[in-house]
């Protein structure tokens, strides 16, 4: 019988959480191991840091050399910051161990024309340690990037990508709703904006790769954020909104090509917002029109990150993004290990 796949969760905030316990439920997956810098977990069993009803008899590590003394694994699930910059030593310290990588990253999801030095050196890295760095997610890695792309392969000509997300807030964790910037006011929620604490992270990666695998020229991308202010009180578990103060964004990301838009991406994130679902245009030779309902960015984001374990493992080595692997999909069936 083939082996399991055997994998490290590296990082046990809300989303590694998440991912540790569906890798727990999948048949052909073993999880062998928990890694995170936070003092109030590690040490403990892992069972006990997933709120699991049982142990697991695996202890949460600071590093993943000391998670890896006495265990061998396959693959790392890496699920730690949205920036670059950040992950870009954790990274460094998986491939040391020569593990493959799939990763959350936001900025990781197409990082070649925004980190160039920076992505070619984790590439040829990953190449000589004979493993693959991948990442993923909902978005970036699916609905604003690698769905279209797969859509548009039933076009015979494409004019215009036009991808539009909307997330009623009220129904998304906590740090979520501070992210948009709930209760803030207009003008303290444009200052966080231009410090970069706010917005959501990925568009540009997600513009990047849509112009790279069509092979079309992007000449000027501009990015823009604006506040949607609250009209009535809004009570969640998580915070409280006034009238007149933030209760979510508008982000808009336009990439031109020939002197006009061709790809248009836009995400909205509100508290008791209306409209939640996404929508995918192309205008072009036929023009398509998709609407999706239901993908809840947790747990989207969590189920095609352990879905893509077989595939980054079976991969070849170096630095790959979505549009790099067969298509992706759910599986009810084991992952065997590489012999």
């Amino acid at each position: 019988m083939s082996q399991p796949l055997r994998i490290v969760q590296f990082g046990l905030g809300a989303i590694g959480t998440s991912t540790a316990r569906l890798i727990l439920q999948r048949p052909g997956f073993e999880l062998v191991g928990g890694v995170d810098v936070d003092p109030a977990k590690v040490g403990r069993d892992l069972g006990e840091v997933l709120q699991l009803e049982n142990t697991l008899g695996i202890r949460v590590c600071r590093s993943l050399k000391e998670a890896l003394q006495d265990r061998r694994a396959d693959v790392v699930l890496h699920t730690t910051s949205s920036h670059f910059h950040q992950i870009l030593p954790q990274l460094s310290e998986i491939l040391s161990h020569r593990l493959n990588v799939v990763s959350t990253s936001e900025e990781l999801a197409f990082p070649w024309r925004t980190h160039p030095q920076e992505a070619d050196h984790l590439d040829r890295l990953a190449r000589r340690q004979d493993v693959t760095v991948l990442a993923t997610g909902v978005n970036p890695g699916f609905l604003m990037d690698s769905l279209p792309l797969f859509l548009t392969s039933a076009c015979q000509q494409v004019e215009l990508l036009r991808i539009q997300r909307a997330i009623n807030a009220s129904l998304r964790r906590g740090p979520f709703q501070n992210k948009i910037g709930s209760g803030l006011s207009p003008e303290a929620f444009q200052k966080q904006v231009e410090s970069g604490r706010l917005g959501h992270v990925g568009l540009r990666e997600s513009m990047h790769m849509i112009f790279d695998t069509l092979r079309v020229v992007l000449e000027d991308y501009r990015e823009n954020i604006e506040p949607i202010v609250a009209t009535r009180t809004i009570q969640t578990p998580h915070v409280r909104v006034e009238p007149g103060q933030v209760c979510g964004l508008r982000q808009r990301a336009v990439g031109m090509h020939a002197g006009r838009p061709f790809v248009e991406l836009i995400f909205e994130a509100a508290l008791e917002n209306e409209q939640d679902g996404d929508a995918i245009e192309i205008q072009g030779v036929p023009s398509l029109s998709v609407h999706l309902n239901g993908t809840n960015g947790d747990l989207c984001t969590t189920a095609i990150a352990v879905n893509a374990l077989p595939r980054a493992v079976e991969a070849p080595a170096g630095l790959l993004t979505m549009r790099d692997l067969p298509l992706l999909s759910w599986t009810k069936g084991p992952a065997p290990r590489p012999s």
